[in-house]
């Protein structure tokens, strides 16, 4: 019997909205999620769908204009969503949940050695001070694959690669000794070889660390590397979840369907690659049915009148979408899919 995991942090029918000159804009939609100790999850889908903004309310970090009107978020017995001031978010930020964000050189200050700015992390959060606190950042250069540490620690972050300096920023992320990593699209700005090296370090580095991550990414080649299980968001809602095998070679949403027939090692020789036809619905005005409805090729009357509940496909698979409903016309997902649905499910099963 597979282990009961224990919830580490819990959402619960959570809305945020901005004020955007004298509009109101819905950016995450009465969104439910649970993430488990020691599990690695992905949050995927297109740009605006409301990965980075859901993952900036767990640590304190929307912009000012921005608020949650509703839900709560649980870590440790405390509601995130009720804390009000800076310093009831110092408890938490860094200390138990940290970020590694996409752009390394945004994050580390030009003017101090890489290795003040990992010490400054360590002697905050660890207590650690002189000898002992140098050490410890010599340690963690080590653990992410920087060499020849005692002239590294004195350089600044111009004399680094990008993919040096990411290495960097998860030295300091991991610095703070934290419960949760969240990493928002940590490989996007490097190249595929370098891409490839930080998400196994970063896969090393939450076994030694004993750290729970949760991935924000538009890649779903990235997905497949390091999730345990997926999220997939569209138009500020999570519209399917479940283990990377049941996303990746059972997906039940048209939508996840689309975003899975984008993967380039799908596309067909001399062929133009697939994409998402239409664009996003604007989320300054109210949504009505499925939000995914005016750009699916699948969708039927009810998509465009009421918004779908979740449908339990196994115990750990759920979808939104009608096409589920046991009156629902019977839809097969696309052929080329269809065949990559099943060679998958022929691999994972040996």
């Amino acid at each position: 019997m597979e282990e009961k995991k224990k919830k580490i942090l819990s959402i619960e029918n959570l809305v945020i909205k901005f004020n955007l000159r004298g509009q109101v804009l819905t950016a995450i939609r009465d969104i439910s999620l649970d993430l488990y100790k020691g599990e690695s999850l992905a949050i995927v889908g297109e740009s605006g769908s409301g990965k980075s903004v859901l993952m900036k309310s767990i640590m304190g970090l929307l912009d000012k204009n921005g608020y949650i009107n509703q839900g709560k978020i649980l870590y440790e017995d405390e509601n995130l969503a009720q804390f009000k001031t800076e310093n009831d978010w110092l408890k938490i930020r860094g200390k138990e949940i940290a970020m590694v964000t996409q752009d390394p050189m945004t994050s580390l200050n030009p003017l101090k050695t890489i290795g003040k700015q990992i010490e400054e992390a360590v002697v905050l959060h660890q207590g650690l001070k002189g000898k002992e606190a140098y050490k410890k950042v010599l340690q963690l250069l080590n653990d992410v694959g920087i060499g020849d540490v005692e002239k590294r620690y004195k350089q600044y972050p111009h004399e680094f690669s990008g993919g040096m300096r990411q290495r960097i920023v998860i030295a300091i992320a991991i610095a703070c000794n934290p419960k949760i990593l969240i990493c928002d699209e940590p490989t996007t700005a490097l190249d595929v070889t370098i891409q490839a090296q930080i998400l196994q370090l970063l896969k090393n580095l939450q076994e030694k660390y004993h750290l729970t991550t949760i991935y924000i990414t538009h890649d779903l080649g990235v997905v497949a590397k390091v999730a345990d299980r997926v999220a997939v968001m569209y138009a500020g809602d999570i519209i399917e979840f479940g283990k990377t095998d049941e996303i990746f070679f059972n997906a039940k949403h048209p939508y996840t369907w689309a975003l899975i027939s984008s993967l380039p090692q799908l596309g067909e020789k001399g062929e133009e690659l697939y994409s998402i036809k239409g664009t996003p619905p604007n989320l300054f005005k109210e949504i009505k049915g499925d939000a995914f409805a005016p750009r699916n090729p699948y969708a039927l009357k009810i998509d465009y009148v009421e918004r779908p509940p979740y449908y339990k496909i196994s115990d750990t698979h759920f979808a939104k979408t009608w096409l589920l409903h046991p009156n629902a016309p019977k839809v097969e997902p696309p052929e080329t899919l269809k065949k990559f649905f099943e060679e998958g499910r022929r691999y994972a099963n040996g």
